[in-house]
């Protein structure tokens, strides 16, 4: 008698391997190596140098995107600091390297610690505030380290900036478009694979048990604090990494670019990527970087016409119009973000030609 065998819908695991499978099938796991074959092999070939610059921003800007992901999506506790993180990163991988002659390789992760210990300075609020007035506490504390950055001269050198030397990994010196391509996606991997295995542990479901509700999440056992501390180091760590890797990028950085303004960006990252949703982060940091790329070119445009000029208008302002707009059209439109509108395109796929 012929046997039939059935495929069970929804998410069916007979083993705990099945279950923290990230990829959980053949066709996602040849996907995933056809991405990466035409990442590392192809883009570097055929890409021209801008285009290999907007992505390696992307990739920086989507390490710190994820970091927070973990403490909005995941854990629900919003920072608008994230930006001064981000050049708490960035300062500290300049000492290290300039003043300390530290390697590249200790730089980075050292600059990484050095943040999330900050970010965890920061977050002692977080024990006692929640919602609109730890919000307010950590748009105080961007300030405070925007501040710092100005004024203390004699450690981050003011508003001349710092130099840094090339990065050296063992004879290897990178420099060029090309090589940091390479250093920033390796490192996007990394990070990203790092952050979905936390989100598995006891770690991340203690994340999600507070951001749904922390008083049952206290009253399981979980102690809050702790947790939410923890958030906020891991949160602050991705920040300085994607810090690090950003100042060495640019070679020469100044306090300018670490204002309230790149904290807004990373929470529209977050926001139209989708919150609670690693790839989600990785989505919106795209997003809102060429949008970045779209509005200066159209700024620069609309600027150079006659009657725009004539009516005195100022376009200045346009880019946070934009952002506004977009983050006020996905809260309505589709609150989960660029990372559900991917779900209903793959499920579209999974189940053509059978209407969704």
């Amino acid at each position: 008698m012929r046997k039939f065998s059935f495929h069970p819908c929804g998410n069916y695991h007979e083993s705990y391997r099945e279950e923290l499978s990230i990829f959980e099938t053949d066709f996602g796991r040849a996907c995933l190596l056809l991405f990466l074959i035409v990442l590392f092999v192809v883009v570097p070939v055929f890409a021209s140098p801008y285009s290999v610059y907007i992505l390696n921003t992307i990739g920086i800007m989507a390490i710190a995107a994820i970091g927070l992901n973990i403490l909005v999506g995941y854990t629900g506790q919003i920072s608008l600091g994230h930006g001064a993180f981000f050049g708490v990163g960035a300062y500290a991988a300049a000492i290290l390297a300039t003043r300390l002659g530290v390697s590249f390789l200790v730089v980075i992760p050292a600059a990484g610690i050095i943040t999330a210990a900050v970010g965890m300075i920061f977050g002692l609020p977080s024990g006692r505030l929640k919602g609109l007035y730890l919000t307010i506490a950590t748009l105080a504390g961007q300030f405070i380290i925007e501040y710092v950055l100005i004024q203390w001269d004699s450690l981050t050198m003011g508003t001349m900036g710092i130099v840094l030397p090339a990065p050296k990994i063992l004879q290897w010196t990178i420099s060029g478009n090309q090589a940091f391509f390479f250093l920033i996606f390796i490192s996007l991997i990394l990070m990203t694979l790092f952050a979905v295995n936390i989100m598995r542990t006891k770690y991340g479901r203690a994340f999600i048990a507070i951001r749904d509700n922390d008083r049952a999440a206290e009253g399981m056992g979980i102690p809050i604090f702790k947790y939410k501390l923890f958030s906020f180091g891991i949160s602050s760590f991705y920040a300085g990494f994607a810090g690090a890797l950003w100042a060495y990028y640019m070679v020469s950085i100044t306090t300018e670019p670490f204002n309230l303004g790149l904290s807004v960006e990373f929470i529209a990252m977050v926001i139209i990527g989708g919150m609670g949703n690693i790839p989600g982060a990785i989505f919106g940091a795209t997003f809102i970087t060429l949008l970045n790329e779209l509005l200066r070119y159209f700024t620069v445009m609309l600027m150079n016409i006659d009657f725009i000029i004539s009516w005195g208008l100022n376009m200045a302002p346009l880019k946070e119009f934009v952002f506004g707009l977009a983050i006020v059209m996905f809260i309505l439109l589709e609150p989960r973000g660029l990372a559900e509108l991917w779900r209903i395109i793959r499920s579209s796929f999974k189940l053509w030609p059978f209407s969704y």
